[in-house]
């Protein structure tokens, strides 16, 4: 079997079948996906920015307060996924019963964390396991898959922990199908076929408690994942799509 990694650098990570780099998961979601939700979130960062400081970016020269301005929803954003990593670091060592130390500021989502397992009682399969699909050529990790007993006797579930001021959104069922549907995980022992989930859930981490949602997710919306994964490779495809400019011929 072809030799299938995650490898890390800096902060992020990719993900390679043999030498051939797979698309991943994360990756398809935001370059496939319209959000047009996200033009006014800009927007909005960079107004904050503007008013709450004020007084400090006046001292600037013109185009330092400009460029400041400009990257405020960059350094907002950049700023949520190193917290929103920590908590997952955090959650998936919680899930294996290993003692974590954290920062005070992040005390409450810890809490919220601890809380979720105690009273949902997750008998954990996989965390933090990569995955990927033979065929579609795509790879991502999932955060959790467990078994959950929610009243009617212990189901395989897929989970995954969302730790955004804004909460879980329902394109998220996109990423949890890239995951069930995958073909091979990789578990500590090796890699192995997929263990398909019976029931999807978000868990929504937040510093003053948690929220656990079900999600919808079959062939049908496995299908829209692979559809949004093909407009994102369209969408870097088409930039070579242009050549060099042209010149007019010389006709004697």
């Amino acid at each position: 079997m072809t030799e299938f990694r995650r490898r890390n650098h800096g902060g992020g990570h990719s993900y390679y079948l043999g030498d051939r780099k797979l698309d991943g998961v994360t990756s398809i979601i935001s370059g496939g996906l319209p959000k047009p939700a996200l033009v006014k979130w800009a927007a909005n960062c960079a107004a904050e920015k503007a008013v709450n400081e004020w007084d400090q970016l006046a001292e600037l020269p013109v185009a330092e307060r400009l460029k400041l301005i400009a990257r405020a929803p960059n350094d907002k954003r950049d700023a949520a996924a190193v917290k929103g990593t920590r908590i997952h670091a955090i959650a998936d060592k919680l899930s294996r019963d290993e003692a974590v130390k954290y920062p005070d500021e992040l005390a409450g989502h810890v809490e919220s964390c601890v809380k979720w397992l105690d009273e949902w009682n997750p008998k954990v399969i996989a965390a933090e396991a990569p995955v990927y699909h033979e065929k579609y050529l795509y790879a991502g990790t999932l955060d959790l898959l467990a078994e959950v007993d929610e009243g009617d006797g212990p189901e395989v579930e897929l989970i995954d922990f969302k730790t955004s001021a804004s909460g879980a959104y329902g394109d998220t069922a996109l990423q949890l199908s890239a995951y069930g549907f995958a073909t091979h995980i990789l578990l500590p022992d090796g890699l192995r076929p997929m263990i398909r989930p019976v029931k999807y859930r978000v868990v929504w981490l937040r510093a003053d408690g948690y929220s656990f949602y079900p999600y919808h997710v079959d062939e049908t919306v496995f299908r829209q994942f692979l559809y949004v994964q093909q407009v994102a490779r369209a969408a870097e495809d088409c930039k070579s799509y242009k050549g060099d400019e042209l010149t007019a011929p010389v006709i004697a």
